[in-house]
């Protein structure tokens, strides 16, 4: 048997899972919504670790039109299965799910969804409300589906991670929820199926969020606001950046408390246009 295999239908994904589960093998999902690039091999390379040589790793490709809200990229978001494929083939994925928008939501919207609470209604939520209810709501469908050991996520969207994350242990779906560390170019730019929206003036200042990033953890050491004004700095050498927000957190996303004690660790996320298109990055810290 060719691998990948594809499932297009819940049936054919049971089938190929329940061969898997006979055989007493450790299962891995990798979500995704296709456009696969090396941030998502990485996830594959994650997953294969997690579950070993025998085990089964299975990638989902399906562009969730729940996450899209209006005058989103939902039909501008790239399609590119065949390269899709050949990326998982590379990665030695055993099953690839491919499903049609009415197999995962029959019948049209779902009347249930989950509710992300109040950490989904910052940041990115803030920006785009409803998004996290509709992530949820099919990593929840694909938990189901699948019925996975673990499940991989990037670190990139580290909201969606930490809410994930979030909602496996608040609703005890028993899944192992595992960040992998954000791919990178050369240059330090985050790797995204967005990226390819950006021209070659574009792509020089998008370059310019990784620097921001990483000239704050430089100067972390002496607080908070010092490292935002670094980063800062790092933006306003690029104009053709529009900032929307760059904030620094706890690693859990709660805001900072008015004393830091030294050495408390810490995220600072950033968001922004780069002429149409919208990119986000983030990277640890360690303040005081």
């Amino acid at each position: 048997m060719s691998l990948p295999v594809v499932a297009s239908t819940r049936e054919e994904l049971a089938k190929l899972l329940a061969d898997a589960r006979a055989g007493g093998h450790r299962v891995a999902l990798v979500p995704t919504m296709g456009a696969l690039h090396d941030g998502h091999a990485s996830l594959m390379r994650a997953a294969r670790e997690q579950v070993g040589p025998e085990g089964r790793v299975v990638v989902s490709v399906f562009v969730n039109p729940l996450q899209f809200g209006a005058g989103e990229d939902l039909d501008r978001y790239p399609r590119t299965f065949e390269s899709d494929l050949e990326v998982c083939d590379h990665e030695g994925v055993e099953i690839v799910f491919a499903p049609s928008v009415d197999e995962v939501y029959p019948g049209g919207d779902p009347q249930v969804t989950v509710e992300p609470g109040p950490v989904a209604e910052t940041l990115e939520g803030a920006v785009r409300p409803g998004h996290f209810r509709g992530v949820l709501t099919v990593v929840a469908k694909l938990f189901g589906l699948v019925r996975p050991d673990v499940a991989l996520f990037g670190e990139k969207d580290y909201q969606q991670l930490a809410l994930v994350r979030r909602m496996s242990a608040d609703l005890c779906l028993g899944v192992e929820v595992v960040g992998v560390p954000t791919r990178r170019e050369p240059d330090g730019l985050a790797l995204s199926s967005r990226n390819r929206y950006l021209d070659e003036d574009q792509r020089l200042d998008a370059a310019a969020l990784s620097r921001a990033l990483y000239a704050a953890r430089e100067e972390a050491s002496y607080g908070a606001d010092v490292a935002l004004d670094a980063a800062r700095g790092e933006l306003r050498a690029a104009p053709g950046v529009d900032l929307d927000y760059l904030v620094i957190t706890l690693p859990d996303l709660s805001p900072l408390p008015e004393q830091v004690p030294p050495g408390t660790a810490a995220r600072i996320l950033i968001a922004a246009r780069v002429g149409t298109t919208r990119l986000i990055d983030n990277i640890d810290l360690v303040l005081g």
